[in-house]
């Protein structure tokens, strides 16, 4: 008898002995908006508004105050976080380029390594995610921007779906049930979570659109700015807050395009409630023109509060389901003890600023990416970060999180020693830009630097120059260049600007006639 049970005993040993050790490296959630500016998050307090889920990734670990794009436009930012390269390396310069996803992207090698990757929600490059990922689904649709009710995904594993619902409660819901029924608990994981919201056209769900119904949001400082000393590259965009534009009421016909694409996914009930709300608010909106009210500045005005007020509200619905990603990992501690949580936008967002509403052009507002990062046993909680970093960072960081070697053909670099308090001695002090969609909503082809204190933009398809001193003109409605007390200055940024250019190897044909398309970038290894 005893022998039988030593025997047993023994074979019991053998088979624990023989299971595969369990990879114990970080998981790492990583969620992201579209066109979330800083402004819009509370905890870089602006007061703007209150969202106390994403404000609690900050409080719990820390929040990057000088986070910056390379190239402030959706596709080029995204192929930046996954590749670690500027725009003119991994060839997204515009949202119409091509996408190779055969390149180095750090997904796939944290997939070679062990990893389970996966990826929900808006992906908006120009061809399907590939092997870099176990398991996808994405919103198409609209631009393969997606749409906000009843959106339509295509899956690695489904192909074409209808699904019922909000697009950003759908985004969760997906992702909550991969970390219940689908993934594998002996595997590290990295999920992406990736919303539409709050990208235009902005619908919120219709739990919120009532919200902020009878406020009046404040304008930003800079909202009349009349440019006095920009060059015409700041006024000849075309996404100037001017006038409102409202939806036809409803029941009306329209063509199967703008607004009505988006209407067109909604059922009758939702069609209706949003109706019931919306429809009063334009049929005033249409007295207060009869009657001569909106003359002018008050039709910015007017224009402001109800583009702000729908941008709010669907941020608003973004923090929501952060909070129920945040609540789900509280009821499983041990997994979240050992997961890195990161929240950020695609790039910063103009939300009046200048009197504008997008992104593009390399002012603070569009230029300022929002970081915010939790990491359990290593961040030290309300920890506030002053080092410059940029998207093409982030990959680069998720692989020395994960222990994995950083390729040499990523231009970015980790910031982990960041986050475990030590600051790299040879650690950037300025940063480099590039926007190359020229004529895209009427913004000029233009690059610079930016530096603490100082930023120069140049306008080169005709050689234009802007100076900021961001310490004495955060706002930047004071263009220097031509200002002779900052000659100095103005050449030591050239000297900075050129040098970057080498160092980011950005090729002498691009700031030459003629100026090669955005379509014909080829990807460099």
């Amino acid at each position: 008898m005893k022998t039988t049970r030593l025997i047993k005993l023994f074979i019991l040993l053998f088979a624990i002995s023989c299971q595969p050790e369990k990879d114990n490296r970080p998981n790492i959630v990583f969620i992201m908006a579209d066109d979330h500016a800083n402004r819009a998050i509370s905890a870089y307090g602006s007061g703007l508004n209150h969202t106390p889920n994403i404000d609690r990734i900050a409080d719990e670990g820390a929040i990057f105050l000088n986070s910056y794009c390379g190239n402030s436009i959706c596709g080029p930012s995204r192929a930046s976080i996954l590749t670690g390269k500027h725009s003119h390396m991994h060839g997204v310069v515009g949202n119409a380029s091509r996408w190779n996803g055969g390149q180095t992207l750090f997904p796939r090698l944290l997939k070679e390594s062990g990893y389970q990757t996966v990826l929900f929600g808006k992906w908006h490059l120009n061809s399907n995610p590939g092997d870099e990922f176990d398991y996808w689904k994405i919103l198409l649709g609209a631009g393969r921007q997606g749409f906000y009710y009843n959106p339509f995904f295509v899956s690695s594993d489904k192909g074409d779906e209808d699904m019922e619902g909000y697009s950003t409660d759908i985004i969760t819901d997906e992702a909550i049930d991969w970390l219940e029924q689908k993934r594998d608990p002996g595997k590290p994981f990295m999920l992406f979570v990736q919303y539409k919201s709050p990208h235009v056209p902005r619908m919120p769900p219709l739990r919120l659109l009532n919200k902020y119904i009878d406020d009046t949001i404040p304008e930003p400082e800079t909202f009349y700015d009349d440019f006095a000393t920009r060059s015409h590259y700041a006024t000849d965009v075309n996404f100037h807050i001017r006038r409102y534009r409202p939806m036809p009421k409803y029941g009306a016909p329209g063509p199967k395009k703008d607004i009505h694409l988006y209407l067109d996914r909604m059922t009758e009930e939702e069609l209706k409630a949003y109706h019931g709300v919306v429809d009063p608010q334009n049929e005033e909106y249409r007295e207060m023109i009869n009657n001569g009210l909106l003359e002018g500045d008050n039709m910015k005005r007017y224009a402001y509060q109800r583009f702000i007020k729908d941008y709010l509200r669907c941020i608003d619905a973004v923090d929501e389901n952060v909070g129920r990603l945040l609540t789900w990992f509280d009821g499983h501690k041990q997994l979240s003890d050992n997961t890195v949580i990161v929240y950020c936008g695609d790039q910063g967002y103009f939300t009046g600023e200048h009197g504008y509403a997008e992104k593009r052009l390399m002012y603070e507002e569009a230029l300022n990416m929002p970081f915010l990062i939790r990491w359990p046993g290593v961040l030290k909680a309300g920890t506030k970060v002053d080092a410059m970093i940029q998207n093409i960072d982030y990959g680069p960081t998720f692989l020395d999180i994960a222990g994995i070697m950083i390729p040499e053909s990523m231009q970015g670099k980790s910031v982990k020693p960041i986050l475990e308090g030590n600051l790299p001695d040879d650690w950037r002090t300025s940063i480099y830009y590039h926007y190359y969609d020229h004529g895209g909503h009427k913004v000029g082809r233009h690059d610079g630097v930016r530096n603490h204190q100082y930023k120069l933009i140049n306008f080169y398809t005709d050689d234009t120059w802007e100076l900021y001193d961001l310490m004495n003109d955060p706002i930047e409605i004071n263009n220097i260049y031509v200002n002779p007390e900052y000659k100095l200055i103005g050449e030591k940024m050239k000297k900075e600007l050129f040098r970057l250019r080498e160092v980011y190897e950005i090729p002498d044909e691009t700031f030459k006639p003629p100026y090669i398309s955005s379509r014909d970038y080829e990807v460099k290894n």
